[in-house]
């Protein structure tokens, strides 16, 4: 579920018309519902109340420093992919001692930074990576704990651009070496061996995946614990979101429905993980982030022109594939609702952004209420790889970014003046 609905004829997030937030703050905008992000960490953290466990929130989902903060303050841990999102992390006053440091491609310099400020584990995903990370440990006379991505080679069924967990993705190392690499990293004198970690893939909609994967490397985990004294499984993230339909699943009746009662819950996924994790008696890690931001965040964007051909009805926005490159890269759907709702006919539209690309849209052939120059619309379910991702291709400055908490509503990201955008740059001298 989340917060964002109508109210009457006026879109709101939480107790805020988005309109206004519109009309304040310029668009393209992202806002962030910070009830929102509450609800779905605390209802994983009470679902898997029964065992031991730290969520570590995937913030290449989305690192705004007030996403961080409203996660930190509420206990949550981190999941971070380079040295930059630790200093993030830190800034927005999360624990480095909650951080695990995930990413296939870690640097010398990243590995020391991760170690002085003394994250939780490294997850590492090849062997010459943990005789890196023993190196760098053994020169700032420190000792380094690590985990082992193992991959357990199991199909998620999801977007092929996003699963990980098979033989055919770079990801972690398989299944059948794995208790070979943990007997010679034994051996490195500044290692500490501290879990084993698993992830199968993003945006899963249901448990089984989950429970394949988990069951098929229980046995491993047992074996390894037994072995080296391991304090820790993780079982990743991965846990996707309702994107269609988004705005539906914000009336509680519509929970009702058979649809919804297929989709993959905290509850449904404790209920068919817990029995199994229990047993070990470990701490158990998850790297949801997705799930925890996904439906907490829309885009609002203003209508430019429609344009209209023989064939087609564009409606031509203020936001692009720079903005959210979803839709153009992975073909993603996000519902589109405007902020106002329209009576009427729906028109069968395209809307797309003003970047140069063909690939430069948000949906094809959508049944849409008709819009004109000046209406905005919100592009649900943008809280997760969304500004993350958002570059200046164009030369156009990223959405500003702001956060709701009840009535309450702040400007967590200001729009970067365009100048800005070339500010690192000069001039080769040889050309003045």
């Amino acid at each position: 579920m989340h917060d964002f609905r109508y109210v009457g004829k006026k879109l709101y997030c939480e107790d805020v018309a988005v309109e206004s937030l519109a009309k304040k703050f310029g668009t393209p905008l992202y806002v962030y519902s910070q009830r929102t992000l509450t609800r779905h960490f605390q209802e994983l953290d009470r679902a898997m109340s029964p065992v031991e466990h730290l969520i570590c929130f995937a913030m290449k989902s989305n690192s705004n420093q007030s996403v961080l903060r409203t996660l930190a303050n509420l206990g949550g841990g981190f999941d971070i992919v380079s040295g930059g999102e630790l200093q993030r992390v830190i800034a927005a006053g999360g624990d480095a001692r909650k951080c695990v440091f995930a990413g296939v491609g870690k640097t010398d310099a990243e590995i020391e930074f991760a170690l002085r400020r003394g994250v939780y584990c490294f997850n590492a995903e090849s062997e010459p990576e943990l005789h890196r990370i023993n190196r760098v440990a053994a020169r700032l006379k420190k000792i380094a704990p690590v985990a082992v991505r193992v991959n357990p080679n199991v199909d998620a069924h999801t977007h092929a651009k996003i699963t990980t967990g098979t033989y055919e993705n770079k990801f972690g190392i398989a299944i059948e070496g794995i208790e070979a690499i943990y007997a010679r990293a034994a051996k490195l004198k500044n290692l500490r061996l501290r879990g084993l970690q698993m992830h199968i893939g993003s945006q899963l909609t249901t448990v089984s995946p989950f429970e394949q994967a988990v069951t098929k490397v229980l046995p491993l985990v047992q074996k390894l614990k037994a072995k080296h004294g391991l304090e820790f499984f993780s079982i990743g993230g991965g846990l996707g979101i309702i994107y269609q339909p988004a705005l539906a699943s914000g009336d509680p009746a519509w929970w009702q429905t058979s649809a919804a009662k297929k989709i993959l819950t905290p509850h449904s996924y404790a209920a068919r993980l817990v029995p199994l994790l229990k047993p070990l008696g470990m701490k158990i890690l998850m790297e949801p982030g997705r799930f925890i931001s996904g439906n907490s965040g829309i885009l609002v964007t203003r209508v430019e022109y429609v344009k209209r051909t023989g064939k087609k009805n564009f409606v031509i926005v203020d936001a692009a594939m720079n903005d959210l490159i979803r839709p153009a890269f992975y073909d993603a759907y996000h519902e589109i609702v405007p902020l106002t709702k329209k009576g009427g006919a729906v028109i069968s539209s395209d809307v797309v952004g003003p970047i140069c690309e063909s690939g430069d849209y948000f949906c094809k052939d959508r049944p849409l209420p008709k819009v004109g120059e000046g209406d905005h619309l919100a592009l649900l379910s943008a809280g997760a790889y969304g500004f993350v991702m958002a570059s200046v291709y164009n030369t156009r400055s990223p959405a500003a970014e702001v956060l709701v908490n009840g009535r309450r509503s702040a400007l967590v990201r200001k729009r970067l003046p365009v100048k800005e955008i070339w500010a690192a740059e000069s001039v080769a001298p040889w050309l003045k």
